[in-house]
This record gives structure tokens, C-alpha cells and sequence, in this order.
């Protein structure tokens, strides 16, 4: 069992290169590494863009991490925490990593009433991850994400 907990600025490194191998292995992307640090450094230091989380090994090594970012719902007067840049070391995949992670979100998320709900966003092709946001009671019915990226 793995211990969840916020990530720490000296983690920058680790998690700049989970971020780098999640985005190749999850949508075939090279990501610069030098934009990655610098946009994970943004996070740290300004809180209101969001937050890392981590799951570290006994060793408090960092094994899986994953980034809170809020969104304000002025139709539920509150902030939605959206889940993004989701990564789990391959060793420690099929554990209940990731599980663990959500629960811990979701626990914050019912003891805050600022605090209404989690979305994440999924690429069409990674039915893994579907299957498993899917078995923790999140579903994709509602809304089809739109976007236009610089």
C-alpha cells in the first residue's frame, strides 16, 4: 500500500518525467522537457493554478502523481477538481495506485463545501484508463470535450 500525500518542489525533476513518459505513451507525444519543468515549477509556485499530488513506496519515493487543477461551476456555486497529467510508474500499475490517488481526492472534495465535484479528461483510445475511471464510479455520459490548442 502506497501513502498519498501533496508533492513537494523537490520532486520537480520526477515529475517532470512522468509527465514526459505519460505523454508518449499516451498520445505518442515528445513533450520539450524544459517547457515541462518550467510549467510544473508555474504550479508550485501559484497554488490558484493547482496542485500535485504524488503516491510514494515505502521509501517515500515518488511512484505514481497526478494534478488537481480548479474550475470554478457557477452552476453549482463551487469549484470542480479537475484531475489531469495522471501517471502511474509500470511497476506499480494493476496495484490500486490510481484508486488510491481518487479516493484521496474524493475524501477532500466531500469534507470541503467549496468543494462540488472531480472531472478528468480521457483520450478516446486509452480504454485502460477508461476502465478503471469507470470501475470508481466516474462515467463519461455528460459532456464530449471540445478544444482548440494553440
Amino acid at each position: 500500500m502506497s501513502r498519498i500525500r501533496a508533492a513537494k518542489f523537490k520532486e520537480l525533476e520526477t515529475i517532470a518525467e512522468f509527465q514526459m513518459l505519460m505523454a508518449q505513451e499516451t498520445e505518442n507525444l515528445k513533450l520539450s522537457k524544459d517547457d515541462i519543468l518550467l510549467g510544473i515549477e508555474a504550479v508550485f509556485e501559484d497554488p490558484g493554478k493547482g496542485k500535485y499530488y504524488v503516491a510514494t513506496d515505502e521509501e517515500d519515493e515518488a511512484i505514481a502523481c497526478l494534478l488537481v487543477t480548479p474550475e470554478w461551476s457557477e452552476w453549482r456555486n463551487g469549484t470542480v477538481l479537475w484531475i489531469q497529467s495522471v501517471y502511474v510508474t509500470e511497476t506499480w500499475r494493476g496495484k490500486g495506485i490510481f484508486k488510491q490517488l481518487y479516493s484521496q481526492l474524493k475524501i477532500l472534495v466531500e469534507e470541503d463545501p467549496a468543494l462540488v465535484g472531480l472531472r478528468l479528461y480521457v483520450d478516446k483510445t486509452n480504454t485502460n484508463a477508461q476502465a478503471v475511471y469507470e470501475k470508481l464510479g466516474m462515467n463519461g455520459d455528460h459532456y464530449k470535450l471540445f478544444e482548440w490548442i494553440k
